[in-house]
């Protein structure tokens, strides 16, 4: 039976919609280095393959050496690929059109030492096509929104280490671009200003940007990201959704008690569960779920005060300590 009038066309054009949304398409991406005299073969990354979608918050996470910044050094067009093909909005890495859309923040920023912030960010403002009247007032807003501008004119060599860190995201967001990809945007940044660029890549999301960055602090990618991939030793050991990833299940019930004896704690441990001391309460650690029960009868049984149940699901941390180490 054939196919009805148009299907094929509307076939097409469906899977060309789906493409459209890839922002960044890595196929079996490889990097090869030779070290030293004798040219020492150092796989630094062994077939990496994952996609980034429009509009999502996309985390790239690995223990140091995982092959992170090769990858994404890969993807800006720094390095060549030793084997494999990146895509950004579906042309072929390197691509100057492709570049053009894309802000990128390197893991550690290098501003010429005798410019001050405004004069860095005016001068990536004019690489990008930016002039006059309007590049001066993007590059103040960009200063502005990352929390730097009242250091705009300072000399840079006179900046922390998070003051260079922001003048960087500044330089990534003058020109506007479509995707930002983020190696460590919150190194050196202290809690306060680790905050302030959470906060600002959730609303650089909100205006439709697409946000790919790499980072060692989980707690941020599990309050972000919409999807993940985890890196260990050059290759892609866990990629997709989150919340698909992470178990839903209770792995752990902690039960906190007040005026537990010292009887109630050793009929506990006897019973295999792991109690611990937290000030004037004890905490009383039950797998699963089957046994809190039993554990609650026991401790109202013995007069102590339950003061607080709090099941304990898996977290980014327990995936990452999991699959990626």
């Amino acid at each position: 039976m054939s196919a009805p009038e148009g299907a094929g066309e509307a076939r097409e054009a469906e899977s060309a919609r789906a493409g459209a949304d890839v922002l960044i398409a890595v196929r079996d991406l490889k990097k090869t280095f030779k070290l030293g005299l004798f040219g020492r073969r150092v796989d630094a990354v062994k077939g990496v393959s994952f996609e980034v979608h429009r509009g999502e918050i996309f985390g790239f996470l690995g223990p140091n050496g995982a092959g992170k910044t090769t990858t994404i050094k890969m993807l800006t067009g720094l390095i060549k690929p030793t084997g494999g093909e990146a895509r950004l909005f579906g042309e072929r890495v390197p691509s100057p059109s492709a570049r053009r859309r894309l802000g990128f923040l390197p893991e550690n920023p290098y501003v010429y030492p005798y410019l001050t912030p405004r004069e860095f960010v005016e001068l990536c403002g004019r690489l990008s096509g930016l002039r006059g009247r309007a590049l001066g007032e993007r590059a103040r807003a960009m200063l502005d929104k990352v929390g730097i501008l009242y250091a705009a004119d300072r000399p840079v060599r006179r900046l922390s280490k998070g003051m260079l860190q922001r003048t960087g995201l500044a330089a990534a967001l003058v020109a506007d671009p479509e995707l930002l990809v983020l190696d460590e945007p919150m190194s050196g940044l202290d809690p306060v200003g680790r905050k302030e660029v959470r906060d600002l890549i959730l609303e650089e999301r909100a205006a439709g940007r697409t946000i790919f960055f790499s980072t060692h602090i989980l707690s941020d990618v599990e309050a972000m990201c919409d999807r993940v991939a985890i890196l260990r030793e050059g290759q892609v050991v866990v990629s997709g959704a989150l919340r698909k990833l992470l178990r839903g299940e209770v792995r752990r019930t902690d039960v906190t008690l007040a005026g537990a004896g010292e009887a109630l704690v050793e009929k506990l441990e006897a019973a295999g569960h792991a109690v611990r001391a937290r000030a004037e309460v004890v905490v009383v650690e039950v797998e699963g779920e089957a046994q809190v029960g039993a554990v609650l009868r026991e401790a109202l049984d013995a007069g102590a005060q339950v003061i607080e149940v709090t099941p304990r699901r898996e977290t980014l941390e327990d995936l990452f300590m999991r699959r990626a180490l």
